[in-house]
């Protein structure tokens, strides 16, 4: 049996990044570098790129793949109501197998209670694992959610956007604009923005990820989602945001999620937990629950 988790209603702080991650209020404190241009990011001269702009990025999947894997920091950043909410994670992942390990920090709750343990996050096709989840699930079990099932193809769920599903709604790119040369953490790159269209970037995504991008395009008030995307001169990813409109059952909810990509070719070795220590109880979410079936 797999824990199924549904889309939450309310305001920002109901968005299913918070819930599935057990915080559902939060401190106004908090606060995030998901709009910023990164560690030494400064404006140089601009060039002109090989390709087109839309060319260009919609090759960073395969360019990923061909690397194989990376190490990566995550932010996800969502505000209302003058909270604001920053949840950050930090792993590596295989892009060839499509596997990797974050753990996710979250922010101090509105009480001023102490951090909150960090939950490791195991990301496999189709799947995400969580342990030290909380809410009601026992420390040494792991909760399995099926990505595709949710209605955001685990691009906030989990919050960590799955860094396949994050290049490959690349694939949809459009209206795209070279904005020029940066440096990023010392490294040279392009920056580029546009806007994906999740439909299309599902009928264009692999096999193994078609599925979540295109409950995904079921999830979001709109399919156009923005982006900002730097890439070095051998092609491939080193960062990018995504700003998503996510659909609740009041005003929308904004949040942006970014991914820094660095030392690739690191090793990366996932595990996925046995049946026997996957948690098939009620899930608690705020005053509600997710319950398997």
């Amino acid at each position: 049996m797999v824990v199924q988790q549904h889309r939450c209603g309310g305001g920002a702080l109901a968005v299913c990044a918070l819930a599935v991650a057990g915080v559902m209020t939060v401190g106004s404190g908090c606060t995030g570098t998901g709009g910023g241009e990164g560690a030494g990011g400064r404006a140089v001269a601009r060039d002109g790129p090989a390709g087109t702009p839309v060319a260009v990025v919609r090759k960073a999947a395969g360019a990923l793949a061909g690397a194989g894997s990376a190490e990566t920091h995550t932010s996800m950043e969502t505000a209302a109501g003058g909270t604001r909410v920053t949840i950050r994670g930090e792993g590596a992942y295989d892009f060839r197998r499509q596997l990797g390990r974050i753990e996710v920090v979250l922010p101090k709750d509105a009480a001023g209670a102490d951090e909150h343990r960090p939950i490791t996050e195991l990301l496999a096709p189709g799947a995400l694992y969580m342990k030290n989840r909380g809410a009601g699930v026992p420390d040494d079990k792991w909760v399995r959610i099926d990505t595709t099932a949710l209605e955001d193809g685990n691009l906030v769920t989990g919050g960590v956007t799955d860094p396949t599903a994050s290049v490959e709604l690349l694939r949809g790119a459009a209206e795209v604009t070279y904005v020029g040369r940066t440096e990023l953490a010392g490294v040279a790159v392009r920056h580029y923005r546009g806007t994906a269209d999740l439909g299309r970037a599902a009928r264009a995504a692999s096999a193994t990820s078609r599925g979540a991008l295109a409950a995904a395009a079921k999830g979001f008030r709109t399919d156009a989602v923005p982006f900002d995307a730097f890439l070095d001169d051998e092609g491939l990813l080193r960062k990018v945001r995504h700003r998503f409109t996510f659909a609740t059952e009041g005003p929308a909810v904004a949040v942006v999620s970014t991914m820094l990509l660095y030392g690739f070719g690191a090793p990366v070795s996932v595990e996925l937990p046995p049946e026997a220590d996957i948690y098939t109880g009620r899930v608690q979410q705020g005053g509600g629950g997710a319950e398997a079936p």
